[in-house]
């Protein structure tokens, strides 16, 4: 399992490599004190959601916020189309980022519910080849602790997170692959992908 990981690792940061220096705007240079603190100010209001006690549907509106302010959605939802991205018109690429932009984050806000009685703690960020990635451990009760990584870049002009890694599960690569089935299952119609995806 953890050369299985590795493996998956190592593909998932060579593909975002590549898809990152081709299609993003030119490199800036995000230093790892830029990556921490906007880790450390996202983890933060993560916890506080955490620990809110809200209802889920508080939840959820409370991480779609979260992921719109700290998330570079563009790259993420343009990543999850895959080549199917330059076939898309101007005006579908921009519907399938809204629609995206609620479908990831109640996805991933409902995952971090999940860390509801525990809190995601701060570690230590390093350089790799498409940004800067900085490591966080989830804590929780009744659970081994488990790491959370958030890969950073500034390539949309803004310091951003443009990737999770739960567990060694890539976000990015897993999105490409849900996606990619889901305009595969509409026999690659994008615009009824774009209207279903928001009840997915």
């Amino acid at each position: 399992m953890t050369n299985s990981l590795t493996r998956r690792g190592f593909i998932g940061q060579t593909a975002l490599a590549g898809f990152l220096f081709t299609v993003a705007p030119a490199a800036f240079a995000v230093g790892l004190d830029q990556a921490r603190s906007l880790v450390d100010l996202l983890v933060r209001d993560v916890n506080a959601v955490i620990a809110s006690g809200k209802d889920e549907s508080g939840m959820l509106r409370d991480f779609e916020v979260i992921f719109d302010r700290y998330a570079d959605v563009p790259t993420i939802a343009r990543y999850a189309l895959g080549n199917e991205a330059r076939r898309a018109t101007p005006a579908q690429l921009q519907g399938f980022t809204a629609a995206f932009r609620t479908y990831i984050a109640r996805k991933y806000g409902r995952r971090f519910r999940e860390f509801i009685g525990g809190q995601i703690v701060l570690r230590e960020a390093r350089t790799v080849p498409n940004g800067v990635e900085v490591e966080t451990t989830a804590v929780l009760q009744g659970q081994a602790p488990f790491r959370v990584d958030f890969q950073v870049s500034d390539r949309s002009g803004q310091v951003l997170f443009f990737n999770i890694i739960i567990e060694g599960i890539n976000m990015l690569l897993s999105e490409r692959t849900e996606i990619l089935a889901m305009l595969d299952q509409r026999r690659g119609d994008i615009d009824r992908l774009i209207a279903d995806m928001p009840q997915t």
